[in-house]
């Protein structure tokens, strides 16, 4: 697959605090950006169409759906002409469900903060840590996931096995 990452996704009680633990580690702050996410029926993993003022781009990945820090395979294409790849993938494999997001972007190195609060769902903090394939290195970018996912205070109770596709999905 296109990079490996590892990522953690949990419910978020106080994003004003994460936002300043973030800011004290010299977190570079991107921006915000309101986000539809547009999920398609594919036959295993997962396929989106990312539309945002900041993030633009087809994405299909696989992780596997579990609560602690999970490895993620992707290939991320851009996308200028959104409208008609949105266009053509919902005629040839349908919608599966649309996110509405609006995401707070955060980066420390090989780190991405995600402060999220997603339509019909509430809020969500997300960590995704990039690096170099193999054992040992995601044992390293576990390790270090794991150590923002204490930096930041998220309870073991609060992370998320799932997407929020997955939700969305479940909740209707």
């Amino acid at each position: 697959m296109g990079s490996l990452s590892l990522e953690v996704k949990a419910r978020c009680h106080d994003p004003a605090g994460v936002r300043r633990i973030l800011i004290s580690q010299g977190a570079v702050f991107k921006g915000l950006d309101r986000q539809i996410d547009t999920y398609f029926r594919i036959p295993f993993g997962r396929l989106k169409l990312r539309e945002g003022r900041i993030e633009n781009a087809l994405i299909y990945y696989q992780r596997a759906d579990q609560k602690n820090s999970k490895k993620c395979d992707s290939i991320l294409a851009a996308c200028r002409n959104r409208a008609a790849v949105k266009e053509v993938l919902a005629s040839t494999l349908g919608v599966l469900t649309v996110v509405d997001k609006q995401r707070e972007i955060f980066f420390i190195k090989n780190t991405k903060f995600h402060i999220d609060r997603v339509k019909r769902l509430g809020r969500f903090v997300e960590i995704e840590v990039f690096g170099p394939r193999g054992a040992r290195g995601e044992a390293k970018l576990r390790r270090q996931c794991e150590a923002y996912r204490r930096l930041l205070g998220i309870r073991k109770k609060d992370l998320l096995a799932d997407s929020y596709s997955d939700q969305l999905l479940k909740a209707a």
